[in-house]
């Protein structure tokens, strides 16, 4: 394992753990390192075209229709205590083709399932480069509780699937330098302990495909519909947290993702209950807790997998939760006028994002409002380095934001809203 590093005035590494550095005292937290490959915002389309090329396309509902339980497969968790390997009854459902009418070179799929007794997901993709199908690539094993818990398996991404066209950045399919896909399409295999009932059901699943350009900064984006509203997302610190749970990667700077999860979560009313957090210890803020468990990734080892955390939010009531991009903070802003905060991914040295007090590789925060000016209002779990909820709430300039977000993360969101609670209308060519 690769050791834990600190970053201060270095060029962005793409991760979604965050590692902190303290603006004001100069002095160094550690945070959590990369964990085997770097993770690339891989922007290979001509440099300095400034065309964002992306496009989200889901299915549901009557749309998901799995065959039967037809095969089984035999499975070793590879985190867990014994070397025996289990069988399992698998159903299938796989995807139209979908050609987004250009090259990607980076998909990230979510999905919105359930896991009853020992039952979990595994969701695949394939696609098309220079005419020929490329292997399947494995982009998630997810299970809504862990063993300990009741569940069937240690949830996980998985390394090592490298070939000449793509690899598997955690949670993302990123194609090698100089290929691209031409379309894709995925593979859900639901899993059932052999001779049991005990079957899956999926609700939601799709994927974001995308080509960036290799812009280093982008243009202040026009103020959209949300000046002037702010959501009343309550506000959580990750700092609350430092040292929790070690299995769990140990709280703090490590727990942005599932912090800023939890308070999304919770701003639909949809956060865990008081006996559902009652091993919580010590029990503050047992929610952030309670979501840093259900979405960590065993192989990643950290909370940060991206549709790990929506797929948790969908366990929760009626919520739906998906990962995509946003092309600017303009398109936030319909998101937020529709009264749907949305978590996203930044990174920016010490000073890039005034007022934040801290430098990082990679962070998740909240968009909960904008001002009248267009300046963007934000829940930053970060809480200025300080084990403080009362320092969350956050106003941060438009253009350095947006700077921090777009061209580092590719303007990656987690959309978590009721499905009855209709998102924006989305753009010609639709990111949601």
């Amino acid at each position: 394992m690769p050791s834990r590093s600190v970053v201060s005035d270095v060029p962005f590494q793409p991760s979604r753990r965050t590692v902190l550095t303290s603006a004001a005292a100069g002095a160094a937290l550690t945070g959590a390192g990369l964990r085997g490959a770097s993770r690339a915002h891989a922007a290979q389309t001509k440099k300095g075209d400034p065309t964002r090329q992306v496009a989200y396309v889901s299915w549901e509902g009557a749309d998901l229709v799995f065959g039967p339980f037809d095969r089984t497969v035999d499975y070793v968790d590879p985190h867990g205590t014994s070397t025996a390997p289990v069988s399992y009854d698998v159903a299938t459902w796989t995807s139209p083709v979908v050609a987004p009418g250009f090259g990607l070179t980076e998909l990230v799929a979510s999905w919105n399932s359930t896991t009853p007794g020992g039952s979990w997901v595994e969701i695949r993709v394939r696609g098309t480069s220079a005419g020929t199908t490329t292997k399947d690539y494995v982009l998630g094993r997810w299970a809504t509780k862990d063993p300990a818990d009741g569940g069937g398996i240690h949830r996980t991404s998985l390394a090592g699937q490298g070939d000449t066209v793509a690899t598997v950045f955690t949670d993302t399919l990123a194609t090698r330098s100089g290929y691209t896909l031409t379309d894709w399409q995925l593979e859900v295999r639901l899993m059932r302990p052999h001779g049991t009932t005990d079957a899956p059901t999926v609700d939601l699943v799709g994927a974001m495909a995308s080509a960036l350009p290799d812009t280093k900064k982008v243009p202040r984006s026009a103020n959209g519909p949300a000046g002037g509203t702010v959501l009343e997302v309550p506000t959580y610190s990750q700092e609350v947290h430092v040292g929790h749970y070690p299995q769990w990667d140990n709280g703090g700077e490590a727990w942005c993702s599932p912090t800023s999860t939890s308070m999304v979560v919770d701003y639909w009313g949809a956060g865990p209950t008081a006996d559902e957090t009652a091993w919580v210890d010590p029990a503050v803020d047992a929610q952030v807790d309670f979501t840093a468990r259900n979405v960590f990734d065993y192989t990643y080892d950290g909370a940060g997998n991206w549709p790990f955390n929506t797929a948790y939010a969908a366990t929760r009531g009626n919520l739906r939760g998906f990962v995509t991009r946003l092309r600017s903070l303009t398109e936030a802003e319909a998101f937020v006028a529709a009264g749907i905060p949305l978590v996203v991914s930044v990174s920016f040295k010490k000073g890039e994002l005034t007022g934040a007090g801290y430098g990082t590789n990679g962070h998740l925060m909240v968009v909960v409002g904008f001002t009248e000016s267009g300046d963007v209002v934000c829940n930053d779990p970060a809480s200025h380095l300080l084990a403080s909820n009362d320092q969350v709430r956050v106003t941060y300039d438009r253009e350095e934001f947006e700077n921090v977000w777009v061209p580092h993360s590719g303007g990656i969101v987690y959309v978590i809203h009721p499905a009855d609670h209709a998102l924006p209308t989305a753009p010609a060519q639709a990111n949601w």
